[in-house]
């Protein structure tokens, strides 16, 4: 059994014709749209969703299901929603997944890439059932588009002055002024303008996922940094961990700690980082830490 995930963008064709192309056996897709944008790109994106929902079904025979990324800019929350869709599709009558990551904002297509390449960590023996792909366009629009505008453009500047109702002459001016400001626009700054603030930033730092498992006393650590956030110490920690287990806090149990946050640390799985605070070091979790935590939140 195969399951396609399809975050849905602003492409068709990158998303069935290369399962068509390829003839892949594809049983179930789960399409992806997103809610956020302007009301006609959300409302573009719908409608490619459900031509695509009637054509997998149509030409490829697969059952399909959408979900909604609320905010195609929320990386974590995308991870979050990746990590969880992968996992129920493997756990899903021993499906593989396949993941699409051509079409939608970077910030879904990474965090659905990232979040497929953990689960490969987590779950080594199911390593071969989970894909990531993208697929190639044959061409691109957008220069076509543009030159067809400046044919327009040239189209319109040769009726312009043969225009005698006054009325279309004032429309025919104004799609020229349009039309100029727009592909003068495309010729200074290609297909997209300005950056976009999103919580206060213009930069989305994408983190790099680890290349080892999480063991239990592991796991315990990185939730208690997510469940109290910053401690002022590594003693500060292992006194709560001691705490929480009903342990004795010894010089022994404080080294355990020690050496299971270095190895959470920079220098091993990156889930941890800290800050050097006099004769202490400030514990708190990375932004790979805190993804980790949120997808696992549900398992705790």
């Amino acid at each position: 059994m195969q399951t396609h995930i399809v975050p849905v963008g602003f492409d068709y064709d990158r998303l069935i014709a290369p399962l068509v192309r390829d003839q892949l056996d594809v049983d179930r897709v789960i399409l992806l749209e997103g809610a956020v944008g302007s009301e006609a790109n959300v409302e573009y994106s719908r409608n490619l969703a459900a031509k695509l929902e009637q054509d997998y079904e149509n030409l490829l025979g697969a059952t399909t299901e959408r979900f909604v990324v609320e905010d195609v800019y929320d990386y974590d929350a995308a991870f979050e929603q990746a990590f969880a869709l992968v996992n129920a599709e493997l756990d899903r009558n021993g499906a593989e997944v396949w993941v699409n990551v051509s079409a939608m904002p970077r910030t879904v297509s990474f965090a659905f890439a990232l979040a497929a390449h953990s689960i490969m960590v987590e779950r080594e023996d199911d390593r071969s059932r989970i894909h990531t792909y993208y697929t190639v366009p044959e061409k691109y629009l957008e220069t076509e588009l543009a030159e067809e505008l400046r044919a327009g453009i040239d189209l319109l500047s040769d009726l312009a002055g043969t225009v005698e109702d006054p009325e279309l002459g004032e429309r025919v001016e104004a799609r020229l002024d349009s039309a100029r400001t727009l592909l003068s626009e495309f010729d200074e700054r290609g297909t997209t303008i300005g950056a976009k603030e999103v919580d206060g930033k213009h930069i989305l730092e994408l983190p790099v996922a680890s290349f080892s498992n999480v063991k239990p006393f592991e796991e315990l650590i990185l939730f208690t940094l997510g469940e109290h956030g910053e401690f002022e110490s590594v003693s500060e920690l292992a006194h709560q961990l001691a705490t929480e287990l009903g342990e004795e806090y010894t010089d022994s149990f404080r080294s355990k700690v020690i050496y299971n946050v270095d190895r959470l640390g920079p220098g091993g799985k990156g889930y941890i980082e800290q800050e050097s605070h006099g004769k202490s070091y400030r514990t708190r979790l990375s932004r790979i830490g805190e993804l980790w935590v949120r997808a696992h939140s549900d398992d705790e």
